[in-house]
């Protein structure tokens, strides 16, 4: 049996998700962002994303919306979208219609083949989903838009596991790309969190 069609209660896998994100990825401080901003805290997806049961429910939902969007391959920047991408892919496996995961480069090495993105071949006509663990100013969704676009392949929509709420998906919009988000910031209150206080750069 598919290890897809055990679970198909989404409302309790996306209760059990919210949870794990309250109690291991909301960190609440001093905080400099990627895009250069401050923040009073900052959500670590890579402590969800990079356990098991956490890449399983992500990956659950994930590919529940790659189902309803027909889409043929995931994935995103590295290193947000890399454990997403993967782990959408491998549990398509066992489904009748099996995804593809792709990982686009921050920057193009100079040896070897020279990829912006490494996985199967993305081409004209196939339709892609860009994921994300988080979503502040859509600026590393922009940039795996521009290396997808290059191929010719159509990019269905953008999935970030949660959004903070801060211009992202407007950003996102006025380029053409719709934002799912699985999570939202306002859904989430720093009463409920167990991970400590702490102060750093992200």
């Amino acid at each position: 049996m598919s290890p897809v069609a055990r679970d198909d209660d989404l409302a309790a896998l996306r209760q059990e998700l919210h949870a794990l994100l309250t109690t291991r990825a909301f960190r609440y401080g001093d905080f400099v962002l990627t895009s250069g901003r401050r923040s009073d805290y900052y959500v670590d997806g890579k402590q969800v994303t990079l356990d098991g049961r956490g890449l399983y429910l992500v990956a659950r939902l994930v590919l529940e919306r790659c189902r309803e969007l027909g889409v043929d391959a995931v994935g995103g920047l590295t290193l947000g979208a890399d454990p997403i991408a993967a782990g959408t892919a491998a549990l398509s496996g066992d489904t009748q219609r099996p995804v593809t995961a792709f990982l686009v480069r921050k920057d193009v090495k100079a040896h070897g083949t020279s990829r912006a993105i490494e996985g199967p071949p993305l081409g004209p006509g196939m339709r892609v989903l860009l994921v994300d663990d988080t979503l502040t100013t859509g600026g590393t969704f922009l940039q795996a838009r521009e290396q997808v676009l290059e191929t010719g392949a159509e990019i269905a929509e953008c999935l970030c596991v949660v959004d903070r709420e801060e211009g992202g998906a407007a950003a996102l919009a006025a380029t053409g790309l719709s934002l799912r988000a699985l999570f939202r910031r306002s859904e989430f209150s720093s009463a409920d969190a167990a991970v400590p206080q702490t102060t750093g750069s992200r």
